[in-house]
């Protein structure tokens, strides 16, 4: 069973099709894999097994009767616990949804579900997704694969985790300010999030039937998880593509998902920005990344060129924006009754005074963001960034206090990756090695706006030169 779980969802998509592989078989190898490693990793706050189990058998039967089962059919996946499943729980790491079971899918869950996919269960999170980490005050705390007493990331942070620890080949994860990539730098795999609007959001935009929660709709990318690009394109192909209920939803038929894995990068012009020109990083995240960074001139035949964007630090102007798109009337309201309940940095958020100044100060820096990055983008294909300032670092603290014998503020550890929520460009974060302590360290590649492709291609690429799937977790090797 654990030689299944170490195949990628295209293979084991391929096997089940050929019948040389029982959708049951893969789901009972999952099974046993979390019910072995979940006492310790808290990677599932809601397991939905005995489900994910009847709907194997299902499938299974449908191809014994020669019926396709789709392009995802029998390959379990897990979705974070902040996207909407029908009649699955769905707390969102908080006291005031301890109960809540949605009476409708995700539009990225109704498209996986269609397409075979068979649901695990539901992955840990931050209250309501407001933080970079992996833990709540309703579920333990997730840990990372690779040092259970570090934070895998978050705010996909279950999600993370439970790839790392091959449970399974595809998750779902959610992406307002770096939570995809965040978790997949710290936890040594693979996630991106698209262009905004390629992956339509329902009802995680907000619906006025979940009153309180909130949905950062300028922000948020809901995005594929996997341990292999490949995976991931796999996984877009099902998700992306407008839809109706977002209105912010776009075309996708100028992206061949899959097809885009295939390329030469040669003589593509990359910008690599170490720092921003402003931000702390921790040391040996500087040189693994620019180790990983000289594979794309040395090895794949790019021109690469250190180079800075040019804006100033925006982490006041993206900390407005996420109050500006929080339900604060209706959090307030609820923070009143169960204040005591809530994680402190949210009760924090809450209780600022924000202003209708700082709301339109912010939209407007947010604009400087973006023009400074578009007329960058100009002169550069691709860019790249260190995901993440710092390695994973102890789970019971929301963030480092310094990096590089700097002090830092709480969003810093971030720098990389809330920005280009700003600006809404496609993000990927590849594993980029290893530091000393064996923990990983993640790569951002950046791409033009809407070129999507481009960022999967030099992913696949940099990945055929450096895969990291030999390396397991320690969780594994004992």
């Amino acid at each position: 069973m654990s030689d299944i779980l170490e195949l990628d969802a295209v293979t084991l998509a391929a096997h089940i099709r050929d019948k040389n592989l029982s959708p049951v078989e893969v789901i009972a190898a999952s099974i046993e894999r979390m019910e072995r490693l979940e006492p310790e990793l808290h990677a599932f706050c809601t397991p939905t097994t005995a489900l994910a189990l009847a709907r194997a058998k299902e499938i299974e039967q449908q191809i014994m009767r020669g019926e396709d089962p789709g392009p995802l059919g029998g390959i379990p996946v897990a979705i974070k616990d902040l996207i909407s499943t029908k009649g699955i729980r769905t707390v969102s790491g908080s006291y005031l949804y301890e109960n809540f079971i949605p009476d409708e899918d995700d539009i990225t869950v109704e498209r996986l579900k269609a397409a075979g996919a068979i649901i695990l269960g539901k992955t840990n999170a931050p209250e309501f997704g407001y933080s970079g980490t992996g833990h709540n005050p309703v579920f333990a705390t997730t840990c990372n694969p690779w040092d259970t007493a570090l934070t895998p990331g978050g705010s996909s942070a279950g999600s993370a985790a439970a790839l790392a620890a091959r449970m399974c080949p595809l998750a779902l994860g959610s992406d307002g300010g770096g939570s995809v990539r965040i978790p997949a730098a710290h936890s040594g795999i693979f996630g991106m999030k698209a262009s905004m609007g390629r992956v339509p959001l329902y009802p995680g935009c907000r619906d006025e039937r979940y009153p309180g929660m909130s949905s950062w709709e300028s922000l948020e990318h809901i995005g594929p998880m996997s341990r292999s690009v490949a995976d991931a394109a796999l996984m877009l192909s099902v998700i992306a593509g407008p839809d109706a209920r977002d209105r912010h939803s776009i075309p996708t038929g100028d992206v061949d998902w899959q097809g885009s894995l295939n390329g030469s990068l040669k003589g593509l012009r990359i910008g690599f920005s170490p720092d921003w020109g402003y931000a702390a990083v921790d040391p040996q995240v500087r040189a693994i990344v620019a180790d990983a960074v000289r594979v794309f001139e040395q090895e794949l035949g790019c021109i690469v060129e250190e180079a800075h964007p040019g804006f100033a630090d925006p982490k006041l102007t993206f900390a407005a924006l996420v109050a500006q798109e929080t339900d604060l009337t209706g959090m307030r309201r609820l923070m009143e009754i169960h204040g005591d309940r809530m994680s402190p940095h949210l009760v924090e958020m809450l209780n600022t005074q924000w202003t209708a100044e700082m709301f339109t100060d912010a939209n407007m820096k947010r604009k400087e963001v973006v023009n400074k990055m578009w007329r960058f983008m100009q002169r550069y294909d691709l860019l790249l960034t260190p995901t993440l300032a710092t390695p994973p670092f102890p789970i019971d603290i929301e963030s480092p206090d310094s990096i590089d014998g700097r002090h830092v503020t709480p969003s810093e550890w971030l720098a990389f990756v809330f920005p280009i929520n700003l600006t809404g460009q496609p993000a990927a974060s590849v594993p980029a090695g290893f530091t000393a302590e064996g923990l990983p360290v993640g790569l951002q590649i950046v791409g033009r706006h809407l070129d999507d492709a481009l960022v999967l291609r030099a992913s696949a690429a940099f990945e055929k030169v450096r895969g990291w799937n030999d390396r397991l977790p320690p969780l594994l090797r004992r």
